[in-house]
């Protein structure tokens, strides 16, 4: 039985970026805040998401420049692998940013930190094994765990997720991933140029939600690097033969491997939250809130991959922006306000901001038009010896800015520069206003955007303009 009751202004399920955010937010303001988390601090991206899945893929992207340097006459012995090395960089990535993270830093900004886990008795109440809290106001933002798809006798065998993942002590011999979406696609590529045989295996389509013509590009690079992609393929058995996991497909093919890693998706942390007692509804989504993140209990705000708005670290450090200006200034900060980038970190890179082309059409029909820069034209990446993909603007009435996509070395730099632009509803023309450096992939934005008043600037009307002040002055 809980023995200490506390009444804070605001009590914190998960110490995730959005539970960190709106923690450290409202204790800075002076506000009196509890947080619980049972497992590690800093949540899925610091763990077993963003920061370790870069590290390896920085040691993989490595390994390959050493053969990739040819097309600049720059050649190497292929590259030798050491993978506990690889892994020792992976931990240090870890344990270089976990301070910002850390226990020690949030008591030292005044939160109450208790590793326990937690729930609702009540509307108002949330307890854990030594304490019963009584806030003002609770955020729950318990985060996501990894999804095992529905295959037959998988589960009895051993495999693993993006959080066992990094428990590896050797190079899997050959690797089958289920699911392509940008999880399964970084590892992918990240094993295979490390040395493994990999085999993707996707029920619908890969990377779905970027641009096909960009997709298409990601995908040919990863069949260079010996992926083997099975889109369109759903695995229904897993059993174990002779020291391998053997796949049966839908179709009948046999797929064997070493290892197996799921990567099929994630599902909202729900369970053992007490969400019944405290008048919270949820779904396969996560919890259901508003634009405001507020939930039918009106002491209880969602963030992060829990308020099933999307799965994404910089979405949920939005979300506990959102409630620390709701709760900490009285703005009326919404989650829709922001324009939430989503990027995949294969060689090369995706990036998109805001609407797909598809998703433009669909809602604004002719009205939509779409313009776009090739790096082949682009000076950097011509003198780089990289010009693969390009910039893509979908545009809307009066040229307003609906999304910016990019493929390309760096595209998930590049297309930061529009990010403004989107939020604030401005057109194009606000693209082509900043002088930028030269030379830079980001001019290719800029180019892509000017397209769109070529035959406005550079047209009958304006020549006409021209020769009349030419012939005046």
């Amino acid at each position: 039985m809980s023995a200490e009751v506390l009444k804070p202004d605001l009590c914190v399920i998960g110490a995730g970026a959005a539970g960190l955010t709106a923690a450290a937010g409202m204790a800075m303001l002076g506000r009196s805040v509890v947080l619980f988390e049972a497992g590690e601090m800093g949540g899925d991206c610091l763990n077993y998401g963003c920061v370790p899945s870069k590290a390896l893929l920085a040691a993989a992207h490595a390994a390959h420049s050493v053969t990739a340097g040819a097309r600049l006459g720059v050649t190497a012995d292929p590259p030798r692998i050491d993978f506990r090395a690889v892994m020792d960089h992976v931990r240090s990535a870890i344990a270089a940013i976990e301070p910002a993270d850390s226990q020690e830093r949030f008591e030292g900004l005044g939160v109450r930190v208790i590793r326990e886990s937690a729930r609702f008795i009540d509307a108002d109440t949330v307890q854990s094994e030594s304490v019963t809290v009584k806030a003002k106001r609770f955020v729950i933002s318990a985060g996501a765990r990894p999804v095992l798809p529905p295959v037959e006798g998988l589960a009895d065998l051993p495999y693993l997720t993006n959080e066992t993942v990094w428990n590896l002590s050797a190079l899997p011999r050959s690797l089958a991933l289920l699911g392509a979406g940008p999880a399964g696609v970084e590892l992918g590529q990240a094993f295979a140029r490390l040395g493994s045989e990999v085999t993707l295996i996707e029920a619908k389509t890969a990377l779905a939600g970027f641009e096909p013509e960009h997709r298409a590009l990601v995908l040919d690079q990863l069949e260079a690097d010996g992926v083997s992609l099975l889109e369109g393929a759903k695995a229904l058995r897993a059993e174990r033969e002779n020291g391998t996991v053997v796949l049966t497909l839908e179709d009948g093919r046999r797929i064997a491997a070493s290892h197996v890693l799921a990567a099929a998706g994630r599902a909202p942390r729900v369970d053992g939250l007490g969400l019944e007692a405290a008048g919270i509804a949820h779904d396969a989504k996560g919890i259901v809130c508003d634009d405001r993140l507020k939930t039918a209990n009106r002491r209880v705000y969602a963030a992060g991959d829990i308020a099933g708005k999307g799965a994404l670290t910089h979405l949920a450090g939005w979300h506990g922006s959102v409630i620390v200006r709701r709760l900490g200034y009285g703005l009326r900060a919404k989650h829709s306000q922001a324009a939430i980038p989503a990027n995949v970190y294969t060689d090369p890179p995706l990036a998109r901001i805001g609407m797909s082309e598809a998703e433009a059409r669909e809602k604004y029909g002719d009205k939509v038009a779409v313009t776009s820069w090739s790096f082949a034209e682009n000076d950097r990446a011509v003198a780089e010896g990289d010009t693969r993909g390009g910039v893509k603007l979908v545009l809307g009435k009066g040229g307003r800015v609906l999304g910016v996509h990019a493929a390309g070395a760096r595209a998930d730099d590049v297309v930061q520069y529009a990010a403004t632009v989107i939020q604030s509803g401005g057109k194009a023309s606000a693209l082509t206003a900043p002088v930028l450096a030269y030379p830079t992939r980001a001019e290719a934005i800029k180019r892509a955007a000017g397209k769109r008043y070529e035959s406005a600037v550079f047209g009958p009307f304006a020549k006409a303009l021209a020769g009349l002040l030419a012939s005046v002055r």
